[in-house]
């Protein structure tokens, strides 16, 4: 019944609201000056433009040279130097953002405003299927306004941004994006572009593609943690058993160095879209085609008994958007905006000798109403509806999940009372999720049946100038968050992990109090931003380790237990000094995490404290910079999760414009990592196994035009 009433509305809503907006004046006009004018400072993504200085809580944005120089093969690790934010790090392909030491369903990432529709939620080592290398810009955001995209975005929102759908006519007759790189760490070479023609009538067609190609990774060390390649020696001393096929080599496990075996990649992308943009307001669609074939790092045996899998990843999405916007200029409503998407993904899991091991399957469509209030004095707000609609699917001996359903409704508002020096901000977001475990009868290790949850979520801040630049605000909120279908209904072997993952289906709600305060300020030459948060949760869902081995795998059980979750970021440049055109820049980025399960001690994979410091000198063609990223060692561990060694990277990059910084050339070069250190992130679960990327050089040229 949800699913014909939702498909009804959505065809209903395609054809009367364009209608609208054609009926309206329509002179083109540049809907989004963000997206033209790359060095605003308006936050987009919270749906009601707001300035980064009134936001209630910490917010980043990646644009420009910014965005070119973190640019990676995932999202993951394009946003791993942003404040308050690490990364999975499950190989250079299959690394997703971790928000204040919050991952997987807690977590959104957007395309545009809409999910990504894939299955990178249910396990780290499935790929996010959004390309960075086509952004226009990145914002990642926290606090109220994340609430407008679901309650599950506790941890954030990271919207990737891009033009797909065009959001402006262009000026020309043609106009053509495009990005070339080169790494040195993986023979990293990718390629992507974009060209949008406006086609008379106010409408533009827009296509793009990309190509990124990937060798094993190189990385600064031996692959095994100290502690596992003395493991995996003193196994190669043991006799083998005589019955095993292939016989486990555990000192050529240990002696594995230099490269990352098992973690190369190629990946391709195709788009079409088309848009007619008006004063009275715009109408779009798109298509895209996804696909991707990597490999997942080799957890390596290191004792008898343990499996030992080299799986890659053959990955497909097709997906189709669509986007209206009516600009109503009326008493009651300023603007109405319908988002919709719809995507079909498969990948499959591959074993040594190309075989299909585990299918994945994936339909999903998500889709939100946003009704943005006409301003009467101090008061604006927008309210709305979202769906979201999914069928998953896992077949295979290694399916560790039934074939099941999510079907999610949600209703949300976001007020704003602006008194100049006083700002003030509501929220609230009620969802009904249903979830249901369709097992077929050869699977009665699988829950057979349906959990329905209501979830009410609601959120209070405040901010106050303390002068023109310097502004302090502090939310409060409370969420509820329905448990994922695999935090359900999971119970088997994942080969992709290397674990044996194990649900819970009588799971409850997840419930969170958390308070942050905020600090904003600027002036000449300088900006400054700092937060602080406290999350307490009650029945939090988390992955442990529990000791046991079923199948050859470590078995991982989700629990639920009160934890509390607290921390910092702080992040701000100054110039230091001027001479001539020339301007001496310092920056720095601090943040912290601290999390702690009651009765059951530190949450696992919790990134440590990490100082960030950089020095560079900006000119008109020129900019050079070189920074110091260190990361603390990490000494509070769940049960079974091994310590972190501290490390320090030293980088340093160059960015130069030819024609100046108002033309569309530029270059960039940068040393990543130059004294080739062997680095582990904490968050990741392949952290004694999978070292971040040594020594990497990386040139990039981009052209807009």
């Amino acid at each position: 019944m949800l699913r014909s009433h939702l498909h009804a509305g959505c065809a209903l809503a395609a054809l009367l609201v364009p209608a609208a907006a054609f009926a309206q004046d329509t002179t083109a006009t540049d809907q989004d000056s963000y997206h033209s004018q790359p060095g605003t400072d308006i936050i987009v993504t919270g749906v009601l433009p707001i300035t980064r200085q009134d936001m209630l809580s910490g917010v980043a944005v990646l644009q420009g040279e910014q965005l070119t120089q973190a640019l990676r093969p995932s999202i993951g690790e394009t946003l791993a130097k942003t404040p308050g934010v690490s990364a999975t790090s499950f190989g250079p392909s299959a690394s997703r953002p971790v928000l204040r030491g919050l991952q997987g369903e807690r977590v959104r990432v957007l395309t545009d405003g809409l999910g990504s529709i894939d299955v990178s939620n249910t396990s780290v080592d499935h790929a996010v299927v959004v390309n960075p290398l086509l952004a226009d810009r990145i914002e990642v955001l926290r606090g109220p306004q994340s609430l407008l995209y679901g309650s599950s975005a506790i941890g954030g929102v990271v919207n990737i941004i891009d033009s797909r759908i065009p959001r402006a006519v262009p000026n020309e007759p043609v106009h053509i994006g495009a990005l070339a790189s080169y790494g040195s760490a993986a023979e990293e070479r990718s390629f992507a572009g974009s060209v949008d023609v406006p086609i008379g009538g106010h409408w533009v067609a827009h296509a793009d593609g990309s190509y990124l190609k990937t060798d094993d990774l190189d990385i600064g060390g031996y692959a095994l943690t100290p502690d596992l390649r003395r493991e995996a020696l003193a196994s190669a001393d043991l006799p083998q058993d005589p019955d095993e096929e292939e016989p486990i080599d555990f000192a050529a496990n240990a002696n594995v160095k230099g490269t990352l075996p098992n973690s190369q990649s190629k990946t391709w992308t195709a788009g079409a879209g088309i848009a007619y943009i008006g004063d009275g307001g715009s109408f779009g669609l798109s298509y895209s085609h996804y696909d991707s074939l990597y490999g997942v790092p080799i957890r390596y045996a290191t004792e008898p008994g343990e499996e030992q899998e080299a799986p890659r990843l053959d990955l497909l999405q097709n997906r189709v958007d669509a986007r209206v916007e009516v600009n109503t200029g009326g008493g009651v409503l300023d603007k109405i905006a319908l988002r919709y998407g719809y995507a079909n993904y498969r990948h499959y899991e591959l074993e040594e000798d190309g075989e299909i091991g585990t299918a994945f399957y994936n339909k999903g469509m998500e889709g939100r109403l946003d009704l943005t209030q006409a301003k009467h004095g101090a008061w604006s707000g927008v309210t709305g509806a979202q769906f979201y609609i999914r069928d998953f699917n896992v077949e295979g001996e290694e399916a560790f999940l039934p074939k099941n359903s999510t079907e999610q409704v949600g209703l949300f508002t976001l007020q704003q009372l602006d008194y100049g020096p006083l700002k003030l901000e509501a929220g609230a977001r009620y969802e009904n999720t249903v979830l249901e475990g369709k097992p077929t009868p050869e699977q009665p290790q699988f829950f057979d049946g349906e959990r329905s949850f209501d979830a009410f979520s609601a959120s209070l801040g405040a901010s106050y100038g303390l002068t023109d630049n310097w502004r302090f605000g502090i939310n409060l909120s409370r969420t509820e968050r329905a448990p994922a279908a695999e935090e359900l209904f999971a119970n088997g072997p994942h080969a992709g992990t290397e674990a044996f993952e194990v649900g819970n289906p009588d799971f409850n709600l997840e419930k969170s109090w958390g308070v942050e305060a905020i600090l904003h300020g600027s002036g000449p030459g300088y900006t400054f931003e700092a937060s602080a948060y406290h999350t307490w949760f009650s029945n939090f869902i988390y992955e442990d380790q529990t000791g046991a081995i079923e199948d050859g795998l470590p078995v991982y059980q989700f629990q639920q237990a009160d934890a509390r979750y607290y921390g910092f970021e702080v992040q701000g440049s100054a110039t230091l000094a001027k001479i001539g055109d020339a301007a001496i820049v310092a920056d720095g980025t601090a943040d912290y995490v601290h999390a702690t399960i009651e009765d059951v001690g530190p949450a696992p994979r919790i990134p440590p404290l990490r100082l960030l410091g950089g020095l560079g000198v900006n000119m008109e063609k020129f900019d050079v910079r070189g920074e110091v990223e260190h990361v603390f060692e990490q000494t509070r561990i769940s049960a079974f999760e091994t310590s972190t060694d501290d490390f320090t990277l030293v980088n340093a990059q160059v960015n130069y414009r030819p024609w100046g910084s108002d033309r569309p050339l530029s270059f960039s070069l940068s040393a990543n990592n130059i004294f080739d250190v062997n680095a582990r992130r904490h968050a990741s679960f392949l952290k004694d196994y999978a070292p971040l990327a040594g020594r990497d050089i990386r040139v990039t040229a981009r052209i807009d035009f």
